[in-house]
Order: C-alpha cells, then sequence, then structure tokens
C-alpha cells in the first residue's frame, strides 16, 4: 500500500531557495525540476539542467537549490510497501533526464487531482499513475548514454534550423532552455561539433543560398530575411561558409542553369 502525504506542480520559489535536510525525511520523496538547479549528488554539488527526476529514499540526504531568478518543480512525498517502490533498481539521488518532461508533470497534475478529491476508484489511480511514473523513471534511467539536456539542445537546434532569421544570441538561446550561457556553448558544442552561433550562421547561409538559387529577391532583402541588419556583414558571413560573395554564388548558379 501507498500513502501520499502531498502532492504539488508548478510551484515557483525564488532565487534563493534551498532545500536542506541532511538526514533526510522519514518518507520518499520524488521531484521533477523544471528550471535548472544545483543539486548534492555523491559527495559534491554541481548545475544540473531543467526536466530532471530524483528520487530520494527515507532517511537519504537531500539538498537542492536553486541557480537561476527562480526554481520551478513538481513533487511527491509518500510512504510505501510496494515492492516495485522499495526494492527499485533507479538511482536514488541522482538527476534522471527525462525524455518528454510534459508527459511526466502531466502525471504529477492527475496525481494531485486523485490526492486532493474523494473519488470512487482514487485509491486504484493513484496506484496506476505512481506504477505509470516509475515505469517511465526506469526508461529514462536506461538511456544511460544521453546527456541531461540532450532533449532541450535537440529541440532548440530544430527552432534554429526552422527560423535562422530570428535574432538569435548566446543569451536568448541560454535562457530558452534554461542554462547558463557558457554552459549551454560547452554542451552544445559537445553534442553537435559547431557552436551555437556557429550554427545559427551555416543555417542562416543555408537559408541565404536557396533564396539566391530559386528566388529573385534582392540581396538585401535576403540579408534582412536571414536576420542580418547589415548586407556587408552578411555578405562577409556568406564569403567565410560558401567561399563566395551571395553575388558571384548567383551569378554562378545562373550561368549553370543556362550551359544545362
Amino acid at each position: 500500500m501507498t500513502t501520499i502525504y502531498y502532492v504539488g506542480y508548478g510551484a515557483a520559489h525564488p532565487g534563493d531557495f534551498l532545500y536542506d535536510f541532511p538526514e533526510g525525511h522519514d518518507f520518499w520523496l520524488l521531484i521533477l525540476t523544471h528550471t535548472p538547479a544545483e543539486i548534492w549528488v555523491q559527495g559534491s554539488v554541481r548545475e544540473y539542467p531543467a526536466n530532471c527526476a530524483l528520487l530520494f529514499r527515507p532517511g537519504q540526504k537531500i539538498w537542492y537549490r536553486a541557480c537561476a531568478e527562480q526554481f520551478v518543480n513538481d513533487w511527491v512525498r509518500f510512504d510505501t510497501d510496494e515492492s516495485y517502490l522499495t526494492e527499485t533498481t533507479l538511482p536514488l539521488g541522482v538527476p534522471l533526464p527525462l525524455v518528454d518532461p510534459g508527459y511526466f508533470s502531466r502525471l504529477f497534475q492527475l496525481l494531485a487531482t486523485e490526492h486532493f478529491f474523494q473519488y470512487d476508484y482514487r485509491e486504484l489511480s493513484i496506484d496506476y499513475l505512481l506504477r505509470l511514473m516509475f515505469h517511465k523513471l526506469l526508461e529514462a534511467a536506461r538511456e544511460t548514454d544521453r546527456q541531461p539536456d540532450e532533449h532541450q539542445l535537440l529541440e532548440l537546434r530544430k527552432r534554429i534550423h526552422n527560423n535562422p532569421g530570428f535574432a538569435w544570441s548566446v543569451p536568448v538561446m541560454a535562457e530558452s532552455v534554461h542554462l547558463s550561457p557558457s554552459y549551454l556553448q560547452a554542451l552544445y558544442k559537445s553534442a553537435f561539433g559547431v557552436s551555437c552561433m556557429e550554427d545559427v550562421i551555416q543555417s542562416r547561409v543555408r537559408l541565404a543560398k536557396e533564396r539566391l538559387l530559386y528566388g529573385s529577391q534582392r540581396i538585401a532583402d535576403i540579408a534582412a530575411l536571414c536576420g542580418y541588419r547589415n548586407v556587408e556583414h552578411f555578405s562577409r558571413q556568406f564569403r567565410r561558409i560558401a567561399g563566395c560573395t551571395p553575388r558571384s554564388f548567383r551569378s554562378s548558379a545562373g550561368a549553370a542553369a543556362e550551359q544545362s
């Protein structure tokens, strides 16, 4: 049997938030971070990205704090004698990155609804939801070679490639994935072999090539479409990537088309 003491979701805490229980609690605690946090894990404190789940057993040291202007999380406090929980193989007190944190957070919301209201099948529904949560945690734990921020980085890269003309900057990108600028740059380069701003530039040049090849827009208009306010700046970056100026690229493409 599992007894839930409290469930919360979407709780926002100030930037000086600190959760410090050296001796742990006398109950289990499961949390999901929506923002980055500094977490004590196996003797040291380091920053972890958003969208990680942590499970603490009774009596286990708990220490985490905000590392941004705000800390947001979901959590459930419970006691249990269910073997799938008491004998779990999940790493305890270790952040587990989630592939679909939105889905996992929705489970917290459903769990809270079942806990706070006396529905006919309340206990059975709570049991099903907890089992589903832990199945998802086990799936996340098996993906040990995945970086804890891979989901966020992939989503960011998709947005860059789909909208290269946006006013991208390292601070803007870092804020969108809830990471510090320096941490984002290191992780992005490690994950994709290119810096985040260089990826932006290459995406803009790809878009420019397409418009130069298949459109009749002025070069100044293409530069603006690709996110450049200055045509000369656009031309310099285009030449560095493509090996020629935008005008030469368009002329060469036109000449090749006439000869074919």
